[in-house]
């Protein structure tokens, strides 16, 4: 079972965690269509440590021996989904700008082109 000051530091993490979410989303450094992963990964870290009998029934199903371990695990398992959509996301955003450099060069070229025959 976590102990109790274990869980109290996990808590103000999360809110510290969802404090620094917040503050970026109204900067507007960060978009809530790309942040809802990191508020469900915080929720799911809420709910763990406010239940810790879900916590241990996980750690059994897994067979994992500390409580301690299994938070670790969940958590490192949360962190890959996100890097794994966040590198998702940054390929599409790749794919869409080498599209957009070759729509540019292409009007460039059509520029110089008609400005040629104008002379």
């Amino acid at each position: 079972m976590l102990s109790t000051s274990l869980r109290v530091a996990i808590l103000i993490g999360i809110i510290v965690y969802y404090f620094i979410l917040i503050m970026l989303l109204r900067q507007k450094r960060l978009t809530l269509k790309y942040t809802l992963l990191w508020l469900f990964s915080g929720l799911m870290m809420l709910i763990l440590s406010v239940f810790p009998q879900l916590l241990n029934g996980i750690t059994r199903l897994l067979g994992i021996q500390l409580q301690s371990n299994a938070l670790f695990a969940i958590l490192f398992f949360c962190t890959m989904i996100i890097l794994m959509s966040l590198t998702s996301i940054i390929s599409k955003q790749n794919e869409a700008i080498k599209q957009l450099v070759q729509y540019t060069a292409l009007l460039e070229k059509r520029v110089r082109e008609i400005e040629s025959c104008g002379d």
